[in-house]
């Protein structure tokens, strides 16, 4: 409906999933080498000759945005390996981790935030329901995709909003993603403009925003966007998809050992099923 990129990765994950989007970015500067060899949770083991660099010796810091289910959420209680955070991102970085035999180090905080933490040597790598898009592969260098993101729209139940009038109406985003970038981009290239597009500083203060009559719909990832729907009554989810696109992660632009060593544990990880098994754990195929 949109000229928005459309990624054909086609569901080989059988899901619906979405584009993303506070904490504190701590770590010092330190340079740790180590090679892309380790292992993973059942012992085997993967290789690669570089040698890399991480921002602390030992650790792989991950900066993310924890208000994105079921990719990254703050847990109820100790959470996923006691780190007080669960969902498909969390699980995926720390068996990254295992095969790079480094301790994965979770920095929460808004997510245009997480996406300069790599830029500023602040994190190593960036896994927040991140999807692919050309102006942010100016500055960061992006893995493989582990999985396909469908961005929908929220509206009230009864509300007279649809796919065709959108651009007529108030839309709320998380700032800094790329339903943001889409949905405010001129008309002339797919989008509503400026004046139409309000962000928000993550998915719940938007949602927020919809309930309180603020704006009239809300533009994220399918999954998150289901579970807001499930969280409040009254809201409903518009038939079809508003753009699909690629999760992928993302390491600081250059650092092609990191990337390399990120890479090839990522598809291993997809090669034996764990990747798979952890999204299938988060999201159900029906």
């Amino acid at each position: 409906m949109k000229k928005f990129l459309a990624f054909a990765m086609a569901m080989a994950m059988t899901l619906s999933l979405a584009a993303c989007g506070g904490g504190s970015g701590s770590n010092g500067a330190g340079s740790a080498s180590g090679s892309a060899s380790g292992s993973d949770a059942s012992g085997s083991s993967s290789s690669s000759p570089a040698a890399f660099t991480t921002v602390e010796e030992g650790k792989l810091i991950m900066s993310t945005n924890a208000q994105f289910p079921p990719y990254e959420m703050v847990a109820d209680g100790a959470g996923f390996e006691g780190t007080g955070f669960e969902g498909i991102d969390i699980e995926i970085a720390h068996a990254i981790a295992r095969k790079l035999n480094l301790e994965l180090v979770i920095d929460d905080m808004e997510f245009d935030s997480a996406l300069m933490a790599v830029q500023n040597n602040a994190a190593d790598m960036v896994l927040a329901g991140l999807s692919y898009q050309e102006d942010r592969d100016q500055v960061m260098d992006f893995t493989d995709s582990y999985a396909t993101g469908v961005q929908v729209v929220i509206v009230k139940e009864g509300s007279d909003v649809t796919m065709d009038n959108l651009g007529e109406k108030m839309i709320g985003t998380q700032r800094g993603t790329t339903g943001y970038i889409y949905a405010s981009d001129t008309p002339d290239n797919g989008g509503y403009g400026e004046d139409h597009v309000l962000a928000y500083d993550n998915g719940a203060v938007a949602v927020q925003a919809l309930l309180n009559g603020q704006i009239d719909a809300v533009i994220i990832d399918q999954a998150p966007a289901q579970a807001y729907v499930d969280a409040n009554t009254g809201l409903t989810i518009l038939p079809g998809e508003w753009v699909t696109e690629d999760y992928c992660a993302a390491v600081d632009e250059g650092n092609e050992a990191l990337l390399t060593a990120v890479n090839t544990a990522l598809n291993e990880l997809i090669a034996d099923g764990t990747v798979q098994t952890i999204i299938d754990k988060y999201i159900t195929a029906d």
